[in-house]
This record gives C-alpha cells, structure tokens and sequence, in this order.
C-alpha cells in the first residue's frame, strides 16, 4: 500500500533538460508516479505537455516546480562574471557582448497555477521550498498532493508546518540542483543514509527516499530506513526516452564513483553533476557566479559552441553518485525491475542472518 496515487510506491524524479513527457508515460506505464519537469515551460507549454502524458495514459502523474526567488540582476556582479569567463569566450571565438543575459528557470507563478487548477494532476511537486500561501491554497483545492524536497531535518519540519503532504527526503548523492532553501550551506546536506531515518523520526508526514538510489538494493535500503516510497533520477538518464545528449549518454556511460561534483558553474545554485572543464576550471563552485538562475546566460554559449565541436568540456552534465549502476534499458522496463529487483532484496535479507 503506498500513500501515492500510483501502484507502486516508485517516482520518477522530475528532470528538466533531460526528458519530456515521453520518461513519464512510460513510468506511469509500470505503475511507477512518472513527473513532468515545469522549471523550464511556458504555461502553454507545460498544457500541451500534460495533454500528451493524458492522451497516453489515464495513470496519475507528477508536475513539479521550482520556488525559488528571483534574484534582481546586478550590473557588477554580471560583468565580473563574464569576466571570469572571458578567456573561454576568446578561445570559442565568442562576442561577450553578443551573449544575452537572463533566466532559463522560472519559478512557480499565478499563470503556472493556472494550468494546475484547469488540468488538475494528482501530484504537484515543489523544490527550493513551498510557494506563497495562496498559490499553495489553489493547488490544494484541485485536490493534488504536495510533494517538496527537504535537504535537512530542519527544512522537513519547516514542510510539514508550512502545508506540504509528504517530504522528499534529498540526499547529498543526489543528481542535479540541491532542494534547499533554509541555508546555502551546501556542506550541511547530509548523505541520504543520515538523513533519511533523521527526517522520519522528525515528522508525521510521508517521507519518499531520493539521492543515490540506482537499483534494487538502494530501493531496498531506502525502505529499511523509514522511507514510504522512493524517488529516482540518474537511473533513468540512459533510457531511451530521457532527451539528453549523445556527449551527456557517453559521459554516463563512463562514470565511476568519483566522476561527481558538486557545482554551481552552470546556474548559480549548487547541483551534483559529472566533472569536466568548466567545472574543475571555473569551479567547482565559483563566488564569482550570479545568483540562481543567472549565471546560465553567460554559461550557455560556451557549451553550444563546444557541443558542436562534439565535446561535452561546458556542458552540465547532471547525475548522482550512483550513475556507474545505471544502464541502458526502457523506462518501462527499468521501472518494474527496480521495484521487483527491490523486493527481492528485501525478502532475501530475511534468509541471510538464519542460522
């Protein structure tokens, strides 16, 4: 029995950048909560992105935002960013002055809620927080459950006071941007082993795993924690529908265990991704980058320019720690054998310690 809508108690992580509405249809095929990425959609296309997943499937889904707080661009802070960048730019044979400022991210507003209160998902996921009171009132009254990552036992608390239903618990391993919201400390994250069974002793609230969780065995050790169901990521990057790139699936591909870093080069906000050029060179975290989501900007030339040369050196190349133990397979697929694959870890445990 699991407190989510879906069969099983398995969430795709919602990845922007990575996937379309393609990885949640496949999941929710399984009977996993597949998720659908908004940090990055227009209102109308976020529409037509739910209007794909509904034509496909009639299972429940997750849509999930961002929260955070947009920052006031500041002149000086963006001209010493491009500063920093200027010699990559000059080997690119890049204007600086050509390149556009502003974000690609944009956080959670009436015109995004709009969508929600006229199409109604079962689940609405936030991170870096909750949104203002009353946006959250209008989500709620559509009946979805609120879902928000918590990167400590402090932000789980602050969740369950502020009206989320259920936490997603982060760990430190995780792939991509940090959920948190009550410190920039990116040193005060812990590992999701510490965290997990902290945020469960700490709250009356759901509690879904997240960080590190590439197989049966992590679904496994997620529930012998405490969590009441799991939520997975990187696992899902080498699918066939995730939309990465050819640069992004070979670095996968390769990873090891030490393969990742994290860094705020590409956006300003700390998120776990695989080492390469910009990040050892630039970062891996930069005081010289502008506040989230304005360093993108500056950032994202660069990385066009060395993708058409075929090398990923500026590319953000998100992933968890876990990415060594993800492998090629259909979402569909994985989805079911991550969850058969998990419980059979658990019921073997049972048999090991037997004398």
């Amino acid at each position: 029995m699991t407190f989510l809508p879906s069969k099983l108690p398995l969430i795709q992580a919602p990845m922007a950048s990575a996937q379309g509405p393609e990885l949640a249809i496949a999941v929710c095929r399984a009977g996993g909560l597949g998720s659908l990425p908004a940090a990055m959609l227009t209102p109308d296309r976020l529409r037509d992105e739910i209007a794909t997943v509904r034509r496909a499937t009639d299972a429940p889904f997750n849509v999930n935002f961002f929260v955070h707080a947009e920052p006031k661009p500041d002149p000086e802070i963006e001209a010493r960013w491009r500063k920093r960048l200027a010699p990559y730019y000059a080997e690119a044979g890049l204007d600086p002055s050509a390149i556009p400022a502003g974000p690609v991210r944009a956080p959670f507003d009436a015109a995004l809620c709009a969508v929600i209160e006229e199409t109604r998902p079962a689940v609405v996921s936030f991170h870096f927080g909750l949104p203002p009171a009353e946006l959250l009132a209008r989500v709620k009254s559509v009946g979805a459950l609120i879902l928000a990552s918590a990167t400590t036992v402090a932000e789980a608390r602050w969740l369950e006071q502020h009206g989320a239903g259920g936490v997603i618990a982060q760990g430190r391993e995780a792939g991509g941007h940090r959920g948190m919201f009550l410190s920039d400390d990116v040193d005060a994250q812990p590992g999701l082993i510490a965290l997990l069974p902290q945020v469960r002793d700490a709250v009356r609230l759901p509690v879904v795993a997240a960080g590190g969780i590439s197989d049966g065995r992590g679904v496994a050790a997620a529930f012998a924690l405490g969590a009441d169901a799991v939520q997975i990521g990187t696992a899902y990057l080498r699918t066939p529908e995730a939309t990465i790139s050819p640069l992004h699936r070979a670095a996968l591909a390769n990873a090891r265990d030490d393969a990742t870093r994290l860094t705020n080069v590409f956006t300003g906000r700390p998120a776990r991704g695989l080492n390469n050029r910009f990040v050892a060179e630039v970062g891996p975290l930069c005081e010289d980058a502008p506040q989230f989501p304005l360093a993108a900007g500056a950032a994202a030339p660069l990385r066009a320019e060395a993708e058409k040369r075929g090398s990923g050196d500026f590319s953000p190349l998100w992933a968890g720690e876990s990415a060594a133990l993800a492998s090629e397979e259909g979402a569909e697929a994985l989805t079911r054998r991550l969850w058969t694959d998990g419980l059979a870890v658990m019921s073997g445990l049972g048999g090991r310690w037997r004398d």
